[in-house]
């Protein structure tokens, strides 16, 4: 039998009839935009994550271009991040008017490096941007400590880890501001796009908020060239259903990686996961060098998996004038070639995962 990277359909089975109620009470409302399930979802989420507010916006692209406005950054500024994750982080950067610097990561969490960041701050750097990888929260605290060292601002990116908890407290509390994306694959998807931006700077989100409407607060005087970035009312009314479960989905993510840590052969890496951390597995990904081989092996017996920035950013050729080569970034430049996504999500079965294991020790025969 076929086993699947993620399983939408099987999570949308669980929630199926309160899905549909709530769908089909929004097309009756004839609310689509910025309504009271929106309201209501901001409100849930904010006591969820334990920041001082919410916004929803479009998507999670938007919400970092957003999220770095609000927070003044714009033409001229330099913003530190991360070269290996999905092009948006750094995309949002550029529409925000500022110039991406790029430090390398940790080898063993595959987060952002926070002892290389010292050596990249100019009079230009503004702001770091973290991004909490594959579900695990980036080192917020040392990175906090060289922002507050330098006076720059930090959006935390944690698009990939709605309801990990770094030292105690929720993914997307932070930094000044976070954002989150429920694209479907994540572990809290919507049935479409959309985002929310997060965290404590008060002043930042009612900046965010007029900035997902065009730069307005009331629809009527513009003081700003904002965006129609909004979440609707048919996505924030599945995310609050879904927000209701999410801890227990993720908990069943972490039981199937347990079963990952337990039967995989030796030979290859897991994910490494700080004692003061909790990772929601958006995705399992292990590492090897053989990671074709084991692609491959894995595909003979219909078991999907997925190499990830297999590109880094610095090699983009959208990002070409930035000057970088391969060997700049040289932990980077590893986990590219290395890296593998194995099926995760919360309907995985013990023998699935067994079934997974033996596929890769195939691969390395």
């Amino acid at each position: 039998m076929a086993i699947g990277l993620m399983d939408i359909k099987g999570q949308y089975a669980e929630l199926q009839e309160r899905i549909e109620s709530a769908v089909l009470e929004v097309l009756r409302s004839g609310r689509a935009i910025l309504g009271p399930n929106v309201k209501a979802f901001e409100d849930e989420a904010t006591a969820f994550l334990g920041t001082a507010g919410a916004v929803g916006v479009a998507n999670g692209t938007d919400g970092v271009t957003i999220a770095l406005q609000a927070l003044g950054i714009g033409v001229g500024d330099e913003v530190i991040t991360t070269p290996f994750t999905f092009y948006a982080t750094v995309e949002s950067i550029v529409q925000a008017g500022a110039t991406p610097v790029f430090v390398d990561i940790q080898p063993d969490t595959l987060n952002i490096d926070p002892a290389r960041l010292e050596a990249v701050v100019t009079p230009r750097t503004k702001a770091i941007v973290p991004v909490d990888l594959f579900g695990l929260p980036a080192d917020a605290d040392a990175v906090n400590a060289v922002a507050a060292a330098h006076g720059l601002k930090v959006v935390e990116d944690a698009c990939q880890a709605f309801g990990a908890r770094y030292k105690g407290r929720r993914a997307g509390s932070l930094g000044d501001l976070a954002v989150f994306s429920f694209f479907p694959t994540k572990n809290l998807g919507a049935y479409g796009d959309g985002g929310l931006v997060t965290g404590n700077d008060t002043e930042a989100l009612q900046r965010a908020r007029e900035l997902r409407f065009h730069g307005s607060k009331d629809k009527k005087t513009f003081t700003a060239m904002g965006y129609n970035s909004r979440l609707d009312e048919v996505q924030a009314a599945i995310l609050r259903i879904e927000l209701e479960v999410l801890d227990a989905w993720n908990a069943r993510r972490a039981q199937v990686a347990a079963w990952y840590d337990r039967h995989l052969p030796r030979q290859v890496l897991r994910p490494v996961v700080p004692a003061d951390c909790t990772h929601v597995y958006h995705l399992y990904m292990m590492r090897h060098p053989q990671r074709d081989a084991i692609a491959a092996a894995l595909a003979e017996r219909q078991i999907d998996c997925a190499a990830y920035y297999t590109t880094p950013l610095q090699l983009q050729p959208a990002l070409a004038d930035l000057g970088h080569e391969l060997g700049d970034f040289p932990v980077t430049d590893a986990a590219a070639a290395q890296n593998l996504a194995l099926p995760m999500h919360p309907n995985l079965t013990e023998q699935a995962v067994q079934e997974v294991a033996a596929g890769v020790a195939a691969g390395l025969a």
